[in-house]
């Protein structure tokens, strides 16, 4: 049974954002750039939680052993990071969910793969400054699906990482969790990559934000009426 949350700690990209977008277009002004057609927007989506590694590999069929993806990856985010936040939205209930935990007293952060650059651009420009805690996917010595960025958010907040609740779209996320030894909620409202999030072995597995209120709002009223 899933504890009582404290604290829910959420990836950006494809769970609290949808900055797909944004992204799809860095990758499509290097396609233009090189003469070549832009890539359908959903053909490049479902790699947006992939980074770097997963939009070059989806818009250049191209990895990170090919010669030329180390100067690729470069100019891609310096595209993206110049056109950060044109598009890029939060998803449809995110705001009431986030207003609903801080009425509930639960504490809400960030833990991305999203390097610091990007996070300290884009956070304010979408409102999400009042986080209690932004880990980047550069602020400690590992990125998802290690467990140390949601231990260090655990850290931040001084909350056991066994009262987290964790939220991502990608299957790293929930092996990040899992390892933590946080809860590990599937936002199937996301971009959720290549697999399915019911191969994923997720605590939970959510269709929208407000049904993830739902979720936490009924667990603090159990926990009040006992």
């Amino acid at each position: 049974m899933m504890i009582t949350p404290k604290a829910v700690l959420f990836d950006l990209d494809g769970t609290l954002a949808d900055t797909a977008p944004d992204l799809a277009a860095a990758v499509n002004l290097m396609r233009t750039q090189r003469g070549l057609e832009a890539a359908p927007y959903f053909s490049l989506r479902q790699f947006a939680s992939a980074g770097a590694r997963g939009l070059i590999g989806a818009g250049f069929q191209i990895n990170p052993e090919h010669p030329d993806y180390e100067s690729m990856r470069l100019e891609f985010l310096a595209n993206y990071e110049a056109a950060i936040a044109v598009h890029s939205q939060l998803f449809f209930g995110v705001n009431e969910l986030l207003d609903g935990l801080d009425k509930l007293g639960v504490i809400w952060g960030v833990v991305t793969n999203k390097a610091e650059r990007f996070t300290t651009l884009l956070i304010p420009q979408i409102s999400l400054q009042s986080a209690a805690c932004v880990i980047s996917g550069d602020t400690t010595a590992h990125a998802k699906p290690h467990p140390e960025p949601l231990l260090e958010a655990a850290r931040r907040i001084d909350i056991a990482p066994n009262e987290c609740w964790y939220v991502g779209d990608d299957l790293r996320d929930i092996q990040a969790a899992q390892a933590a030894g946080m809860v590990c909620i599937a936002a199937a409202w996301g971009y959720c990559g290549a697999t399915e999030p019911t191969h994923w072995k997720a605590d939970a597995i959510l269709d929208s934000p407000l049904e993830l209120l739902e979720l936490v709002r009924g667990k603090v009223q159990q926990t009040q009426t006992t």
